[in-house]
């Protein structure tokens, strides 16, 4: 494993940077779309979740659009990653939600045909799935060196790396990626919350 660690440090610079680059793109066509376009969130009428489907289309609309547009800046400059990207991954799973998701499905065989780009009646969430899963090592791991974030880093003391400590991250994670993945998986999304919360009843302090 020793011979890849000059591979694993160049990886470290342009990794994550072809990540945030790609992801930068997409969403800020998406937002610039809305920024330029008509609103069509009132022709989904009540297929936001809550608490967005209390905000209204227009409130929606602009939230989204800035949402996108910072995000996609946050994301190509490595300024606020995990914020910016955790931001994003939850947007997608409410644009998921309200739009690619199917209404009904009975079952895993027939929630798969929804991995698609075209739209047959099962939902059509190929894209934003692999958004969040691009997302992902962002939200994780991080901007990598060649962002705004490394710079900031290396000016402050590393937080200690102890077992409690890492107790404390996996509880955050799952807590933060199980609750908005509920709305799409519930017993998935419930599970991972709770795992995390109970970790934090049981981890070492």
């Amino acid at each position: 494993m020793n011979n890849f660690l000059p591979l694993n440090k160049v990886g470290n610079w342009i990794a994550p940077l072809g990540l945030r680059v790609i992801l930068a793109w997409e969403f800020f066509e998406s937002g610039r779309e809305k920024l330029l376009g008509e609103n069509w969130f009132d022709q989904l009428g009540d297929r936001f979740p809550l608490p967005f489907s209390l905000l209204g289309a227009d409130i929606n609309w602009s939230l989204a659009t800035w949402f996108e547009l910072g995000g996609s800046l946050a994301l190509l400059l490595g300024l606020g990653t995990r914020f910016a990207a955790y931001s994003l991954w939850v947007l997608t799973i409410v644009a998921t939600y309200a739009v690619h998701w199917p209404g009904d499905w009975a079952g895993l065989s027939e929630l798969w045909q929804g991995y698609a780009i075209t739209n047959k009646g099962f939902g059509n969430y190929k894209l934003p799935l692999l958004y969040l899963l691009m997302l992902l090592p962002l939200m994780l791991d991080g901007a990598g060196r060649f962002s705004v974030d490394h710079l900031i880093s290396r000016r402050r003391d590393a937080l200690p790396d102890t077992p409690a400590a890492t107790a404390r991250a996996w509880s955050a994670t799952l807590v933060l990626l199980g609750l908005p993945l509920a709305l799409l998986l519930p017993r998935t999304g419930a599970a991972m919350a709770g795992a995390g919360l109970l970790l934090t009843r049981i981890a070492p302090r």
